[in-house]
């Protein structure tokens, strides 16, 4: 079950996760949730979408 790692992966999910159930166009994506709508199934994006945002840092870290 993916997590994601930071607010803007948890939103750029849930954008991706409306596009691929055909609430929102494919068409208005950009960046990473472009990416993820193409190479994500239903279920992985309905985890990574629903990840708690409290305690997650804005951006990933660069390690």
């Amino acid at each position: 079950m993916p997590k994601a790692e930071s607010k803007k992966q948890q939103m750029a999910a849930g954008a991706a996760l409306a596009a691929k159930r055909g609430e929102k166009p494919k068409s208005s994506l950009r960046g990473a949730s472009k990416d993820m709508v193409e190479s994500m199934s239903e279920k992985e994006l309905h985890d990574m979408a629903s990840t708690k945002r409290k305690k997650l840092p804005t951006r990933e870290s660069k390690d």
